[in-house]
This record gives structure tokens, C-alpha cells and sequence, in this order.
């Protein structure tokens, strides 16, 4: 985001013509930037997201109206393995670029993810990696801003924004300390590989995740300065440990193991084995809850980060741990979402209060009280 932002700056004080994509996120861009850029867009008022499946069976979902094809030129992929699939087989626009209601459609319908998760994670998501005017969002890549030839900037689009979705101790993607933060790594599936080995008989499973989950923490401490573990990071990356099990092992098979081979299929590839049926139930918030818990209990460890320099892991205090639900939330609300636009106004104000109300819905009825970081 700092990188887009000063490539934005630059040409715009230059007052070189810019094409700023309809699905690029307008989070952290200074007022400057978006009186230039809104009215260049093309508003929309954002629709509720859908409602839960009718059958939440499994079913084959690599089937003949989902086809696998590769990558085409200019197609989005980006750090998440379960959306870049589903583009991949055509559950979500080839292209990678998706409003909400699509994204939801898709992992309900594809891996049979629960309602309440699918709009939740999808809103978080959304909330600072969407374009809040269009109703837009791409899932990664990059996409080139016209220009004078040379040069034409790059800008990484997508789930890219660290350490909320993308983060730190990535199960395969490295951390943005060393750059790449959003490409497949070898040699982290080599690790993936090892551990499966170890303590899943060649299969990745809950044990397997709890013991890896703790290597990447204790890799990112030892090997990255600006290690960061905190909260909405320290629940997405647990949530990322859980998710191969929950949705890439096929519905019929009873053992909830995932083999090596259907992982890198998925991990590299973004492509389901043929036959694949999807999670024989709906997953939900309460399903991951529970598997967080136990791949979290062996190795407890409470949000923090280095402090500048390797091993100097500290604990946050201020960081909400799984322990305080209601405020990860807020936390994410007023100050990540807060920090990224601090001073919406017009259209963009009104959408993202929407959306806001979109990402809160699940958590209706759960005691944890809805925030309003720009009025009601």
C-alpha cells in the first residue's frame, strides 16, 4: 500500500494521465488522491450479501460446468489458494475480479463454507482490499497504470494489504519483510511436506497444523525483525491453518486428512483433483472456532512481534487474543478500517458504513456491539 501510494503520488503531482483501475482499493490514499479518482469511478450502492445455500450436502463441484483452465494473461491470482481455485474452476470470474456477493456465492457453493464465515471473512476482506464505490475487489496479481512509456508502474492489487489476510508466518507465501509476500514458496511446501510427514503419516491434518503453525512463528521470529503477530493477523493466520482441512479434503473422505498431492493442487496449481466433492457439511464460525482451539492449545502463544530485531518477541497487551472476539472486532473497525480511511466523505462514506453493517451481520445476537467509526 505505501508503494501504490507513492507511485500514485508522484504521477499525480507530475499531472501525468492515470487510469486508476474500477477494482483498486482506495484504502490509506490521501484526500488529494481521491477527490482525483472518485469521480473517475463508476458508483455503486452495495447490495446485502446472499443468504446461506438451501442444499449443504456434498456434492461434486469439479464437475462439467467448472471446468479447471490455467491462467490467462492479465487473469488476478493472489496470496489465497481457496479463492484463486475458485477462479481457476469459474465459481468466481476467471479474471479474479469480484464484488461480494460473488465471493460469497463462490465459497459457499464451491467448498461449502457456512453463511455467517463467508460473509464475515469476505467483508473483513473487502473492507480495506475492495474498492468501496465500485462494489469491486480483485484477489491479488498486478495490474499496470497507463502511462508514458517507460515506464508503466506496477501496482499489487488484491489481498495484498499486510498483515490482515495477507501476513506474516504464511503457511507457504513469505514474509513482506523479504519482498515476495504473495507468490507460492517451495520451500515453505517443502516444510509443509516435512511436517505432514512427520506428524500425519504423509497427510496434512489438525496435529500436523498445530505443529507447523508454531514452526512459521518461531521461523518468522528468528528470521524477520519486523515479525508482526497481532490481531487481525494472530486470528487469520490460525484460520489460515485450518482452512486445507475443513475445505480442501474431499466431502466423502471420512479420515478429515489432506493429501500431499490434492494440497499442492491447490497450494500451487489452484486447481481441484478430478472428482472432487466438496465438505460433506457447512462450515461455519463455530466449526473454525473450534479448530483454531485445538491447533492453538499445544503451542499457546499470545499476540506480539520482534521489536526491530530478530528473536525479540514481545507481547501486545493491546491486541485482542481469541479470548476477546468482540474486541477483535472493534479493533478491526476503528483502527484498521479507521486507520485506512480516516476522513470518508460522499459516496464513499455511505458505502463503507454499509459495508461495515454487512461485516457486522454475522455477529448479530453474539453480545459484541456494533461500532460506528463514521456515524450512523
Amino acid at each position: 500500500m505505501v508503494q501504490f501510494t507513492v507511485i500514485l503520488s508522484l504521477l499525480l503531482a507530475t499531472g501525468k494521465a492515470l487510469a486508476f483501475p474500477q477494482y483498486g482499493s482506495l484504502a490509506g490514499l490521501s484526500e488529494r488522491e481521491l477527490e482525483d479518482i472518485l469521480p473517475r469511478l463508476h458508483a455503486v450502492k452495495p447490495p446485502p450479501p446472499p443468504g446461506p445455500l438451501n442444499d449443504t450436502s456434498t456434492k461434486l463441484v469439479n464437475n462439467p460446468a467448472h471446468p479447471f483452465l490455467p491462467q490467462r494473461n492479465g487473469d488476478m491470482r493472489g496470496p489465497c489458494p481457496g479463492l484463486n481455485t475458485l477462479a481457476s474452476h469459474g465459481y468466481l470470474p476467471r479474471n479474479g475480479i469480484a464484488t461480494p456477493a460473488q465471493i460469497i456465492n463462490a465459497v459457499q457453493e464451491g467448498f461449502n463454507m457456512g453463511n455467517d464465515l463467508a460473509v464475515f471473512v469476505t467483508y473483513a476482506a473487502f473492507l480495506v482490499d475492495g474498492n468501496q464505490v465500485t462494489n469491486l475487489l480483485s484477489i491479488g496479481g498486478k495490474s499496470s497504470l497507463t502511462g508514458p512509456d517507460p515506464p508503466k508502474p506496477a501496482i499489487v492489487g488484491g489481498l495484498d494489504t499486510h498483515a490482515v489476510f495477507e501476513g506474516d508466518a504464511s503457511m507457504t507465501r513469505g514474509d513482506a519483510f523479504f519482498g515476495d509476500n504473495h507468490s507460492f514458496k517451495e520451500n515453505q511446501f517443502d516444510e509443509f511436506i516435512a511436517f505432514s510427514n512427520k506428524f500425519g503419516g504423509g497427510k496434512y491434518n489438525l496435529t500436523v497444523a498445530s505443529e507447523f503453525r508454531w514452526q512459521r512463528i518461531q521461523e518468522s521470529t528468528a528470521t524477520n525483525p519486523n515479525f508482526s503477530f497481532i490481531s487481525p493477523r494472530y486470528f487469520t493466520a490460525y484460520a489460515e491453518s485450518t482452512f486445507p482441512i475443513t475445505f480442501f479434503v474431499d466431502g466423502r473422505n471420512e479420515d478429515g486428512a489432506l493429501s500431499l498431492d490434492v494440497a499442492r493442487g491447490f497450494f500451487q496449481d489452484s486447481r481441484m483433483p478430478n472428482g472432487f466433492f466438496r465438505a460433506n457439511q457447512s462450515i461455519g464460525l463455530d466449526i473454525i472456532g473450534s479448530l483454531i482451539d485445538f491447533i492453538f492449545e499445544p503451542h499457546p502463544i499470545q499476540p506480539g512481534g520482534n521489536q526491530g530485531r530478530v528473536n525479540s518477541y514481545t507481547v501486545d497487551p493491546n491486541s485482542a487474543n481469541f479470548s476477546q472476539f468482540c474486541q477483535l472486532y472493534q479493533d478491526f473497525v476503528n483502527n484498521t478500517v479507521k486507520g485506512l480511511y480516516p476522513n470518508p466523505q460522499g459516496v464513499l462514506r455511505d458505502n463503507l458504513n454499509t459495508n461495515l453493517g454487512f461485516f457486522f451481520s454475522p455477529l448479530q445476537g453474539s453480545g459484541c456491539p456494533q461500532v460506528f467509526p463514521f456515524g450512523q
